[in-house]
């Protein structure tokens, strides 16, 4: 069978994106796929899928073929490939994914994608842990760019707390006022990626909780070494209005035979 695909990148984070709102593709080999030797490459593979009451669905496997939680740079990639596909107007629009409901605002190539509400920052010293649509261990420290980041992320991910679930570890260095450095390890992936969406949403999210900033509206600029985002919040007794913004890029399109 041949399958028509498109790479995407977002802040260097990579997926496979297929058009699958007629169903027509099913028990496919995801891991194989994301092979960078074996197959196209990526961190993640998404379907979008029709949804009604929606625009569409997005349904995202990690690259080691498992269908996961939340992935907001794979958020931001699929908005855009819906959006040059058609399958929305008026440069905004709604989808569901396995976290439940989106809204997110499109021009080319770049998108900002509502997130869902944190209620819940769990303080430990100078790391939190909390989730924006997937898990987040997010630890502050300094020069980040000169950590060794491996060893300590998977001792904390394979560690008896977060073993059997995973979570993603986070490495932050505070570079000026609302503005982070981060490097992310993703669980799935299993390595650091140049970019995770969610992730530097809990680390932006966090900063407010370390440096005791309180309620009030907060734009955290971040640097990952894929590129830059931002995300915008509002805190209060919960944070929400959550957006994550930035570039979502087409890579290159191809069919490959499976």
């Amino acid at each position: 069978m041949k399958l028509p695909f498109t790479k995407y990148q977002g802040t260097g984070n990579d997926f496979v994106i297929i058009d699958n709102r007629n169903r027509q593709y099913e028990g496919l080999d995801v891991a194989n796929l994301c092979h960078p030797k074996f197959g196209i490459g990526g961190d993640g593979l998404m379907l979008l899928q029709h949804a009604d009451g929606y625009d569409f669905e997005m349904v995202y496997y990690n690259s080691d073929g498992k269908i996961s939680s939340m992935c907001g740079n794979g958020g931001r990639c699929i908005v855009d490939f819906a959006g040059k596909l058609g399958v929305f107007s008026g440069g905004q629009c709604r989808f569901i994914a396995i976290d439940g409901p989106h809204k997110a605002i499109w021009t080319h190539g770049y998108v900002e994608l509502q997130m869902k509400a944190v209620d819940r920052i769990e303080s430990r010293g100078n790391a939190f842990v909390l989730n924006t649509g997937s898990p987040h261990y997010v630890l502050f420290s300094q020069d980040v760019n000169t950590l060794d980041i491996l060893q300590e992320a998977r001792a904390i991910r394979y560690n008896h707390e977060f073993s059997a679930e995973g979570i993603n570890v986070n490495f932050v260095e505070i570079t000026g006022a609302e503005q982070i450095r981060v490097r992310t390890y993703e669980r799935g992936v299993e390595n650091e990626t140049l970019s995770c969406g969610t992730g530097v949403t809990a680390s932006a999210i966090a900063l407010m909780a370390y440096q005791n900033t309180g309620e009030g509206t907060h734009a955290v600029q971040i640097d990952t070494p894929g590129g830059a985002l931002k995300v915008r919040y509002t805190a209060s007794d919960m944070v929400d209005d959550v957006w994550l913004c930035g570039p979502a890029t087409k890579v290159f399109e191809g069919v490959i035979e499976i």
